[in-house]
């Protein structure tokens, strides 16, 4: 099994910034990606930023050039740093760690809110 911290969040003004971070413990050694995901009400959970243990990288065409994430592997840690917010960049965010075998691991979920 794999446990997920998340910390960040908040409430922040448009255009403004946020760092969310998720460590991850447990069965480390199986994980191979790590990203976030995020939920609004009334939609489904969408894919926001993914990076592999390689170091390749996937960002949801929303957030490309505002988002950027990162990973210390020696740490099991990823980061997802957010600028130039927009009130649609409004969810509840989610820490994810896919291991080699396929199953998703989630965190609790940490509230993003944008809006002035």
């Amino acid at each position: 099994q794999v446990q997920l911290a998340e910390s960040g969040g908040g409430l922040v003004q448009p255009g403004g910034s946020l760092r969310l971070s998720c460590a991850a413990s447990g069965s480390t050694v199986s994980i191979n990606a790590m990203g976030w995901y995020r939920q609004a009400p009334g939609k489904e959970r969408e894919l926001v930023a993914r990076i592999t243990t390689g170091g390749l990288i996937n960002y949801a065409d929303s957030v490309k050039g505002r988002f950027t994430i990162s990973r210390d592997n020696a740490k099991n840690t990823v980061s997802l740093q957010m600028n130039s917010l927009k009130p649609e960049d409004t969810a509840v965010y989610y820490c994810n760690a896919n291991v080699w075998s396929g199953i998703n691991w989630w965190g609790q979920g940490t509230q993003v809110t944008v809006s002035s």
